[in-house]
């Protein structure tokens, strides 16, 4: 639900302004995105969110950089970050949830209106410190988790008998859990979204070259 604060601001003689809550760990979400946890200071997020924000009314509405960043990895979470929920949908064929995961998160990261990536991505190359430490745990597990839905569907491949049964389940996994945090780095360095769409249809050929009795078939 959103909130709306009243904040004193002696800039307009003393008037009372809005201050949208909702709007304003939207705009965090972007600054922490683009910038990572430890370099956005407290003074980047106070004059980047709600058009501006005094440190108390900040405090008031968020407790602590720590507290408005978990906020603001949740939101992203369970908004950008659902594109790799394919890999978990049983209703379609383990090599479509892949590639329909690989695809949709491309097409995210390369978007306009937001940072160039992926949040959860990025933030293995803006770690925080062994200090803050604690603040990553949620962007770690989110990484697991992709992970362990690539694995998932590998296996579902080996189970179906699509894929070869001696394959190695987890190297094959990996190939595109690589790639997918690979498209990351290439978003931020501009490369165009037809560049990725097109190197995906290349990457799903180590899935076509591991299947059962005809390693170089296609789908």
């Amino acid at each position: 639900m959103d909130e709306t604060f009243l904040e004193f601001d002696m800039a307009t003689m003393g008037r009372p302004r809005t201050f949208d809550r909702e709007k304003a760990v939207e705009d965090a979400m972007h600054i922490f995105w683009q910038q990572g946890y430890e370099s956005t200071s407290l003074s980047l997020l106070k004059a980047g969110i709600g058009n501006g924000i005094s440190a108390p009314s900040f405090y008031a509405a968020f407790g602590s950089k720590e507290a408005l960043f978990q906020e603001c990895v949740q939101r992203y979470l369970s908004t950008y970050a659902q594109v790799t929920e394919y890999l978990w949908d049983s209703n379609l064929a383990p090599r479509n949830a892949i590639e329909t995961a690989l695809r949709r998160s491309a097409r995210m990261q390369c978007e306009r209106g937001h940072p160039k990536g992926c949040m959860i991505g990025l933030g293995v190359m803006s770690a925080p410190s062994e200090e803050h430490a604690a603040v990553a745990v949620p962007l770690t597990r989110s990484r697991a988790r992709t992970r362990a839905g690539f694995v998932a569907c590998v296996q579902r491949g080996v189970d179906d008998g699509e894929l070869r049964a001696d394959i190695d389940v987890r190297v094959l996994s990996t190939v595109f859990d690589a790639f997918l945090l690979g498209l990351s780095t290439l978003a931020r360095d501009g490369v165009p979204h037809s560049v990725m769409d097109a190197a995906i249809t290349q990457v799903m050929s180590a899935w076509d070259a591991s299947r059962t009795g005809q390693e170089t078939q296609t789908k």
